[in-house]
């Protein structure tokens, strides 16, 4: 009986995993189609950006020249960054039914007894900045790792080259 249970698990988890799988592949698919376009400067900039947030297309009214050129370059900054935010949320919003789903499914350790939960085992992404380069932000305070008890390759190819002559 318990292998019959097993099998119907299983089963039922194949199912769960192929109806993922479509999910995401439609998902993927309707990604790809994403642009946002914002305006700025009274509609004088117009950009727009694709669904990973790079600017693929710019309009500048014919009054455009009554900016000076500090103004379009900060209102081009901000219009992209503020594009390439609106389609991250559109994003988010077209991936919250696949979550959903996602959170319904039982996890491995609740299945396997002693099996870790492998969602808990990913690492975070950092937040990637938005500020210009040089700037204070830009400033990481994080050190180069330290590597210990590592060989220094430069040495040991001097020996090499040294009993090749």
């Amino acid at each position: 009986m318990s292998n019959e249970r097993l099998k119907a698990d299983a089963a039922m988890m194949m199912e769960a995993l192929s109806e993922q799988m479509s999910g995401i592949a439609e998902i993927q698919r309707n990604r790809a189609r994403l642009t946002a376009t914002v305006t700025a400067c009274d509609k004088r900039i117009s950009v727009t950006v694709n669904a990973d947030g790079i600017l693929i297309d710019t309009k500048f009214a014919d009054d455009i020249k009554d900016l000076s050129y500090e103004e379009i370059a900060a209102a081009m900054t901000h219009s992209v960054q503020a594009a390439a935010q609106k389609v991250q949320a559109m994003t988010i919003e077209l991936m919250e039914p696949l979550r959903e789903r996602k959170a319904r499914l039982p996890r491995l350790s609740e299945m396997l007894e002693g099996a870790p939960d492998l969602g808990d085992m990913m690492p975070m992404t950092p937040r990637v900045s938005t500020a210009p380069p040089n700037s204070p932000e830009r400033h990481y305070e994080e050190a180069a790792p330290v590597y210990e008890d590592v060989e220094d390759f430069r040495s040991r190819r001097s020996m090499i080259n040294d009993t090749d002559r």
